[in-house]
């Protein structure tokens, strides 16, 4: 059938048009929905992260509980006194500098230490009583005579296992308030932060308005058993909304809401477009239809290429198009790319600082296990050279002692006496590392100490060198061997010295701060107070290896006879001995920092007299004094058993604890006066085990043990230790003092 020009340029129109209006269609409807759920996500993102940024202050504000509730000043006294109480506040202003809300320390219904503004009127909230609870409470939003609004974190305080007092601290909503405002939603949106019982914490807009008033019910209702979901309802000021709500960990709910009609206004624009400018296109010729189903195509492609590359996460960027719906679509579009590139952005972020952070923890632990395993096998090392040096050192004396004063054997016996002396040292040095070196701790105060201090440096680094010692005020005192500190120091003196000696013009300055640790500074250190002594240098500087092996005993990087490797192992040793941990952090030219971290000091007590000196014995005499001697080392055990046969004594060895208690069969009393044994012995029974079965069997035998390694820490006066290499005259005067009871 024949058809005229219009008709078929009807027709042609409406071949192109009814498909590019269908496809317009659905594009809008596509748009629409996409729209409407791009917003039920936005608010769904911007619900989580007020939740995440609410949660995390009211964390902060349970940690900083805690951290106070768990002050060593409960562990002494159920109720601390003045001083403590005073020590306490500063701390707790020190850490709610810059924070809303105060502290609270309370018995009962009485207030024993409060951090609460003049400003505030002083009243008893709720829950004022001990808590019963084992752990932190966030009470809801509450208010009583003239004090304001505000909720309570409470944290019990717990002495000899049981709650004593309660520590409270508080929760103003205007520190909520100010993380909603500055939150930036749109104007006509709403966001709300609710406590556990329903209440209006916080609110945008209008906050303080809206502060205390209870949530609606059908908003309860919808909300019930569910920790996060979509709600529809009625908002306080009476607006249709619809938003998403989350809970918190600790029972707080976080809401936020835009008006309903908000989700439809975008899709009905979109659709009378569509409606308008089907009219049109409509009423236009072939070409007309053409022009426009280019028109149309182009920004269909654009958006179809925008969608690509957002699957790609790729930056989209929104472009104009010339049509009104495919640029709010297109800005949709560029908008939820943005969102969903920061979201990827960061997520990257948080796993590569996860990811590190395992990395240095796994790091950590090989290093730490690593140098235990040298610790252990450097006390082993020094348990048998001090047992060859104990051999050599009685084989000397009983030689000078039959040579008497002859002038030939003075000279190679001064030679043995001087290597023993320093074998001695060395085996000193590794038992340091291996946290088995005898020490003499007593309190040292750091702050009056430093001085001493800036002149030992002064003097070990000389005068081409700046020294600088600075102290924090109120640091406390640490419980050390004083010489062992200052060894240490000492060591980290000579450390930085060498360091210094090629430094370039300008350059050689050596710094020590003295001051309270952060926790965040403690890593896997158990949780209390500690000092943190850290001695940096602007030298040279070291690369990773050379700090993940600087702590090995006999490592250096000094040429050959120029060090010993021994220094930084003694500092690792003082510090695990003290209950600390040594860390060391440089770069290659950019000098070193050695930390030592020390556990403080509890607060000072009066001392008890010290009792008077014991008086140094004379010449010891043993004659006639029957002594079992136990050592599983043959050759030490025949040369000491000499020795104190040129003393007297009537000498029966032992090479086992199994073989002196053999010969103790019996009346072993009546057989023997004393018995010397060795701590470290093969088989089931060590020295420290037959010591205390032959205090059990024979409790008036007077024993004495002598070790040159032990991992085995007597209870103080148990028994007499000596320690190897031990020179004849304390062996002999250890025997017949044990004689004499």
């Amino acid at each position: 059938m024949a058809l005229s020009l219009r008709s078929r340029l009807l027709l042609l129109v409406l071949s192109v048009l009814l498909p590019a209006l269908a496809g317009a269609l659905w594009v809008i409807v596509t748009t629409y929905r996409a729209e409407s759920d791009a917003l039920d996500q936005t608010v769904h993102d911007n619900a989580s992260a007020l939740a995440m940024v609410v949660d995390r202050e009211l964390t902060q504000r349970v940690a900083i509980a805690r951290a106070l509730a768990s002050s060593p000043i409960f562990d002494t006294s159920a109720r601390p006194e003045p001083a403590q109480l005073a020590a306490l506040e500063r701390q707790a202003r020190h850490v709610m500098e810059g924070l809303a809300g105060w502290v609270e320390l309370r018995s009962g219904d009485e207030v024993l230490l409060s951090t609460r503004p003049a400003t505030v009127p002083a009243a008893a909230p709720a829950g004022s009583g001990p808590a019963l609870a084992g752990s932190s409470r966030l009470q809801p939003m509450a208010r009583a005579a003239d004090t304001p609004w505000h909720a309570t974190v409470v944290e019990p305080v717990h002495h000899d296992g049981q709650v004593v007092l309660n520590l409270a601290v508080t929760i103003l909503p205007e520190e909520l308030q100010r993380i909603l405002d500055q939150h930036r939603l749109p104007a006509d949106w709403v966001a709300t932060v609710m406590d556990q019982s329903g209440t209006v914490v916080a609110r945008q807009p209008d906050g303080p308005r809206f502060v205390g008033r209870p949530g609606s019910a059908s908003l309860r209702e919808q909300m019930q058993g569910r920790t996060e979901g979509r709600f529809e309802g009625m908002s306080l000021d009476g607006r249709a909304v619809r938003g998403h709500f989350a809970k918190a960990s600790q029972g707080w709910t976080f809401l936020v809401a835009a008006p309903r009609d908000r989700f439809a206004a975008s899709g009905r624009d979109a659709v009378a477009g569509l409606l308008v400018g089907g009219h049109v296109l409509l009423g236009l010729a072939v070409g007309g239809a053409l022009w426009l189903s280019r028109r149309i195509a182009r920004p269909a492609a654009a958006l179809q290429s925008m969608a690509a590359r957002m699957q790609r996460h790729e930056p989209v960027k929104a472009l104009p198009t010339g049509i009104a719906e495919f640029d709010q679509v297109a800005q949709a579009l560029a908008e939820a790319s943005r969102t969903l590139g920061a979201s990827h952005d960061e997520l990257e972020r948080q796993v590569a600082r996860a990811v590190a952070r395992t990395k240095d923890t796994e790091q950590r632990a090989s290093q730490g296990q690593r140098v235990e395993a040298l610790g252990r096998l450097t006390g082993g090392v020094a348990h048998d050279v001090n047992n060859l040096l104990g051999v050599i050192s009685n084989s000397a004396y009983l030689i000078e002692r039959r040579a008497g004063t002859a002038e030939e054997v003075q000279s190679p016996l001064g030679a043995i006496r001087r290597a023993v002396e320093s074998g001695r040292r060395l085996t000193q040095h590794l038992l340091r590392f291996a946290g088995r070196h005898a020490t003499r701790p007593e309190r040292v105060d750091v702050v009056s100490t430093a001085p001493e201090w800036q002149e030992l440096l002064a003097i070990v680094l000389g005068k081409r060198v700046q020294v600088q010692v600075h102290v924090a005020p109120g640091t406390p005192a640490v419980v050390v061997d004083p010489g062992e500190l200052e060894l240490a120091l000492i060591n980290l003196a000579l450390n930085a010295r060498d360091a210094l000696q090629h430094a370039p013009a300008g350059r050689g300055h050596v710094v020590l701060d003295v001051r309270r640790a952060d926790p965040a500074d403690l890593g896997d250190l158990p949780p209390g107070d500690y000092v943190q002594i850290t001695l940096t240098d602007d030298g040279s500087g070291l690369d990773d290896d050379v700090a993940r092996r600087a702590f090995e005993p006999f490592f250096t990087t000094k040429p050959m006879g120029s060090g010993s490797g021994l220094g930084l192992a003694q500092v690792h040793g003082f510090c695990a001995e003290a209950g600390g941990q040594a860390r060391i952090a440089g770069a290659p030219g950019l000098g070193t920092a050695v930390t030592l971290l020390l556990p403080a000091a509890p607060p000072a007590r009066e001392e008890a007299a010290p009792a008077a000196a014991q008086r140094t014995p004379g010449a010891a005499d043993l004659a006639g004094l029957r002594v079992l001697l136990v050592d599983d080392n043959a050759s030490l055990g025949e040369v000491t058993g000499a020795v104190l046969g040129a003393h007297g004594a009537a000498v029966t060895p032992a090479l086992s604890a199994e073989q002196a208690l053999s010969l103790m069969d019996g009346d072993g009393s009546s057989r023997f006066d004393a018995v010397l044994s060795d701590i470290v012995m093969p088989g089931g029974m060590d020295g420290v085990a037959l010591a205390r079965t032959l205090r059990e069997r024979y409790p008036r035998l007077p024993v004495v043990l002598i070790t040159g390694y032990s991992h085995i820490r007597l209870p103080s006066g148990e028994f007499p230790v000596l320690h190897k290499p031990c020179s004849p005259g304390e062996l002999v005067q250890a025997l017949q003092q044990a004689a004499r009871g």
